[in-house]
């Protein structure tokens, strides 16, 4: 009997309306893991090369892991792959929610679908039996009312929803993958693939719920989700983001000169305090008025204690700001707030409500309004090519404007921004390629490479484009900033020497390569990186293997671990290997080289000499082709996986 998994894969073709499952075996299972693993397998032996995303030959993979549903915090998280529309690489998303744990328990490790349906459907699958269902009278519905008429529809206010947005359905490049109207896959826009394959939405539900699984020591799983609760109070990092949520690193982001303000011009924002966690926390959310912030202005993802998750609930010039679109994220505050220069936290909010509404990601949402305000204001775009709006930094009701306009592709600008900053600059032309802050075309975080110079490297390296959530943070490992948990965590993946602030040593490339591979690790076995990671977060390194093996019952080690992080990140290569994506296209935009104006990081900027060399030890130190950045026969051969080495024809 398969011991925290189903031992089910469930194959869709949308174009046949006919689907069949496989039983991979438990060989699979060890190797892989689940995750983004499960979603590279289907896409390298099954997917021919230089596919376009939105033909219906891109495979788009929904898989879990061997954790997803365990009763403890931070499991339930659902990956989702294929060729992404805004890179024209691998696309890779993660979401969390009720969603991933319901479709675990509706009998399913992993979804893999295939072609285009004839007209948009949607996916039922309930204790396991599946359906094809007519979705015509949901195309062109918002997030919420989808819900509400699926559960009216179904009968059943207990399944849980993933589905493409309206943004999906117009072939937003950036377009997510919603559940529960708050919770995405939302970077590499592959709610646009859902969208160009009609697939409006995968509806899942378990009777049974974590009945349906056994779990190899239950009560060990027990034990390690009454630990959280009992060290969370000593640990100031969690107890920061169970009240304030990623918001709250609004204040020291701006403190160290990371907060990018106009478009990356800057890492100071003079606002920052009015898009800050605690003015969200003591205005926006819901109970805000009332005092009541701490029960009802916090969600959570199943069977998750931390509950860090914004509910707002207000209003900004007669628009409703609703609960069920949650509330802003340290992204969205960043991309909608500073990066636009908008210090009203109101309008910020909305931005956010319309991104969950209508299914953008809103990183890429924000930082395209932001490059569009920098064109403008270097004018680069007119007024003639606005509409005759004043798209200038600051001018909130010109964001929320363009804003929806892109969403909905409703003017020819829309339609440009539609396309992602990097294609747009080509479009506009006229130097707007210069003011770009984008890798692999995705547009960067909200952390910035000159503050954090590790974090710039892997921007650059990362498969699927600039992601801030691929590898530990550089103040994790420098000296004056490291604590002793940090470092008792680090220790254990071999990480002993602090670097210099802002460094960009050897030593710091190990500590980005080690660190990578371990929220490898996190994505493929679904593990939110909020909850266990290698150092500020509420388990670390050890308990992330206890938990294995109390679900699975393997005899697991840390060392086979980070090997199944490395073996997801060279699968992720080497899909871009065969697309012909390699170092050449590792790289950082211009800006980025330009010295930064104001705050503490006045006048720093990245320099091409030390980018270079860490990409040389990066390659070299991962054992890839050092000049093309490509996987080795060696390495592959190593991680169990010659077959990958066979598809790239290394």
């Amino acid at each position: 009997m398969p011991l925290g998994y189903n031992g089910k894969i469930l194959h869709v073709n949308l174009s046949k309306r006919v689907w069949d499952s496989t039983e991979p075996g438990a060989a699979f299972y060890r190797l892989y893991g689940g995750g983004s693993a499960f979603g590279l397998y289907h896409i390298l032996n099954d997917m021919p090369a230089h596919v376009d995303a939105f033909s219906p030959e891109n495979i788009l993979t929904f898989s879990l892991s061997v954790l997803t549903g365990a009763p403890v915090s931070g499991q339930s998280r659902m990956m989702a792959n294929a060729r992404s529309p805004l890179t024209d690489a691998i696309g890779d998303s993660q979401c969390g929610g009720y969603f991933p744990a319901e479709m675990k328990f509706a009998g399913y490790d992993a979804i893999i679908f295939r072609g285009r349906a004839p007209y948009p459907m949607y996916l039922y699958i309930r204790d396991g039996q599946v359906e094809l269902r007519d979705a015509r009278h949901l195309w062109g519905k918002t997030t919420h009312v989808v819900e509400e008429m699926l559960k009216q529809e179904l009968g059943d206010k207990e399944i849980e929803i993933a589905q493409c947005g309206i943004a999906g359905e117009k072939l937003v490049r950036f377009a997510a993958i919603i559940n529960m109207t708050s919770r995405a896959n939302g970077r590499t826009g592959l709610g646009a693939v859902m969208g160009s394959k009609n697939l409006k939405a995968v509806v899942v539900r378990g009777t049974r719920g974590p009945k349906s699984i056994q779990w190899a020591n239950s009560k060990a799983i027990i034990e390690l989700t009454k630990l959280g609760p009992k060290i969370m109070p000593d640990n100031a990092d969690m107890v920061s983001l169970a009240k304030y949520g990623t918001a709250g690193v609004i204040s020291f982001q701006n403190t160290i000169g990371s907060l990018p303000t106009f478009n990356y011009d800057s890492g100071d924002f003079s606002g920052w305090e009015k898009i800050s966690g605690e003015t969200l926390y003591d205005t926006m959310l819901k109970g805000a008025k009332e005092g009541r912030q701490n029960t009802l202005g916090r969600d959570s993802c199943y069977s998750c204690s931390v509950r860090c998750k914004r509910v707002a609930d207000s209003e900004w010039k007669n628009n409703k700001i609703e609960p069920h679109y949650g509330g802003p994220e340290y992204e969205t505050l960043s991309t909608f707030g500073s990066y636009c220069g908008v210090d009203d936290l109101g309008a910020v909010s909305l931005a956010s409500r319309m991104c969950n509404e209508y299914g953008v990601d809103s990183i890429s949402a924000g930082a395209t309004i932001a490059f569009a305000m920098d064109c403008f204001e270097n004018e680069i775009l007119t007024r003639h090519e606005t509409g005759g709006i004043e798209l200038r930094y600051g001018n909130a009701d010109a964001m929320i404007q363009v804003l929806r306009d892109t969403l909905l592709r409703a003017t020819p600008l829309g339609e440009i921004l539609a396309e992602g900053s990097a294609r747009a600059a080509q479009k506009i032309g006229r130097g707007a390629e210069d003011l770009v802050v984008t890798s692999k075309k995705q547009e960067l975080p909200a952390h910035m490479p000159q503050a954090k110079r590790s974090l710039g490297l892997i921007y650059a390296v990362n498969p699927f484009g600039a992601d801030h959530q691929s590898s530990e943070h550089d103040g994790m490992y420098e000296e004056g900033n490291t604590s002793d948990l940090y470092m008792e965590r680090l220790n254990q993946l071999g990480l002993y020497e602090p670097q210099p602030q802002r460094s960009l040593t050897k030593e710091k490339v190990r500590f980005a390569l080690k660190t990578q591979h371990f929220y490898s690790g996190l994505d493929t076995f679904g593990l939110c990186q909020f909850v266990f990671g290698p150092a500020w977060t509420l388990y670390g390194p050890s308990q992330v293997v206890e938990l294995i093996k109390a679900a699975t019952g393997w005899n697991y080690s840390l060392y086979e671990f980070m090997q199944a992080g490395e073996r997801r990140l060279n699968m992720l290569r080497a899909f871009n290997a065969r697309e012909g994506i390699d170092r050449k296209d590792d790289t950082l935009p211009k800006k980025l080289y330009r010295e930064l104006k104001g705050g503490a990081t006045d006048g720093v900027k990245l320099t091409h000499e030390e980018m270079e060399t860490a990409l040389d030890n990066y390659f070299a130190m991962s054992n890839w082709d050092v000049k093309t950045g490509i996987p080795t026969r060696a390495k592959l051969d190593e991680l169990g996986i010659s077959w990958v080495a066979d598809v790239i024809g290394v």
